[in-house]
This record gives structure tokens, sequence and C-alpha cells, in this order.
């Protein structure tokens, strides 16, 4: 004979997570819809970077997959080190980050989130970089490590140079960009660190209209470099937990 109460219980239960499921549902498409949307004041509805933060990675889409102006390039994030090994400075060799990464999704039907992190801070490094003036690249390619305010004097020099519109935007994206090549560093090379650098650069595909041409070779990558910066950690980061994953990565790229 059947338990009444427990059957009872049942029905709530699939109600409940049939309108759990339909909540998370219309929110997935809405955000969404906002995502790809052109930008209005609807996206100030999200309080925060509560949108990007949901989208990007894993969710992350846009029109520039499409005709007229489809994505036409690679973006790269290459990182080397100064560290402390058997009480000398030694300075390392390049690694590219992108290519570590990009082999965590190859041949893999589920990729994990981190399989584009690279790629993502890369492009919004140059994006960001190319909205300043040349006044700002000759800052930014001088190198800024010593001391514990060297960020600070990062910061001060770049204002100084003239305040721009997209300067904070600049800031926020270095400030990841480090804390990046910071645990890439700590992740690669055994011992102390006492500075990293890290190079962005974007290069086009071979144009459309040359894609049958057998002689055709893609341009010049356009590099951005960037000085040496001191070692940075936000809260929240995991030396253990990044280690692990980047030198999987790194082994299955061949590097």
């Amino acid at each position: 004979m059947t338990d009444r109460p427990t059957a009872a219980k049942r029905p709530v239960l699939r109600r409940v997570t049939l309108i759990v499921l339909a909540a998370f549902t219309a929110w997935h498409i809405f955000a969404t819809f906002l995502w790809i949307a052109p930008a209005s004041g609807l996206r100030q509805i999200l309080p925060g970077d509560l949108l990007r933060s949901y989208m990007v990675p894993l969710f992350g889409q846009s029109w520039s997959v499409f005709a007229p102006e489809p994505i036409n390039g690679d973006y790269r994030l290459r990182v080397r080190a100064v560290v402390v090994q058997d009480g000398e400075e030694k300075t390392s060799k390049w690694i590219d980050a992108t290519k570590a990464e990009l082999a965590m999704s190859t041949h893999h039907l589920f990729p994990p989130r981190a399989a584009i992190l690279a790629t993502e801070l890369a492009s919004r490094y140059k994006g960001a970089y190319d909205d300043l003036g040349n006044g700002h690249h000759r800052i930014v390619a001088l190198s800024y490590y010593k001391g514990a305010d060297w960020s600070d004097r990062l910061r001060g020099d770049l204002i100084k140079q003239g305040k721009d519109p997209d300067l904070d935007d600049y800031l926020e994206v270095e400030r990841r960009a480090t804390a990046y090549a910071t645990q890439v560093a700590y992740a690669v090379w055994p011992g102390e660190v006492v500075r990293v650098q890290y190079e962005v650069s974007r290069q086009n595909v071979i144009p459309f209209d040359r894609r049958n041409d057998p002689n055709a070779k893609r341009p010049k990558p356009k590099i951005v470099k960037t000085g040496w910066r001191g070692p940075l950690e936000e809260p929240g980061q995991s030396r253990s937990a990044f280690t692990e994953t980047f030198r999987k990565a790194l082994r299955e790229s061949g590097q």
C-alpha cells in the first residue's frame, strides 16, 4: 500500500523543481538578450558587473561572428618572469599562456571555463590599450616593479599624461593581466617571483578574398609590449589550484 504522505510530497517537489528550472531559463534568456543586444539603458537593470560575470566566459557571444564583420584575428598572451633561484635572479623564457589554455579545449567535448581565460584577457587588454593615446602607450612600455607602491606610481604617471575617459578601463585590465601573469609565474617557475612581464598580440587571418591564394600569408601580429611589473595577487586567488590546472595544460600544449 502506498504511503500517502510520501506520495503527496512528490508532486510538491516536482512543482518546486519545475518552478526553479523555469525561473533559471527565464533569467538565462533575459541575460543573453541583454548581452547580445545593442548597448542600452536596459543593462542598468542589473547591478555592477553581474551581467559580464555571468555571461563570460561560458556563455559569452556576440554578433561579431557573422558578416559583414566576422572575427578575423587571433589573440595571444605570453608571460615571462624574473625569479630568484639559488640566491640568483634568473630571467625565464616566454610561455604562451593562450596556447596552453587552448590545449584544454582541443578534442574535449566539455572544456573547462579556464580554456579561454587568456584569450579573453588578451582581447580585453588589446582593446583597452588601443583606446589610449601615444603618451599613455609610452608609460605602459616602462617598467614598474620596485617597492610596494609600484602600482600607484604607474597609475599616477598614466594620469599625468592626461585624464583619458578610457584610462579606468585600461587600469582595470592591466591589473587583471598582472595578477594572471603572476599566477603563471608561480605555476611554472620555482623560486621567488621578483617581477613579471606579459606581451599581448593580435594577428589577423588571411583576407577572405585571398583565401584560395597558395602564396597568401597571414599579416604580421600587432604586439603590445609592456614593461616589467611587480608580482600581484588578488584576494581569492589560489596558487595551488591554478598551478594544478595550468601545468597540465602546459604539458598538453607541448611547451
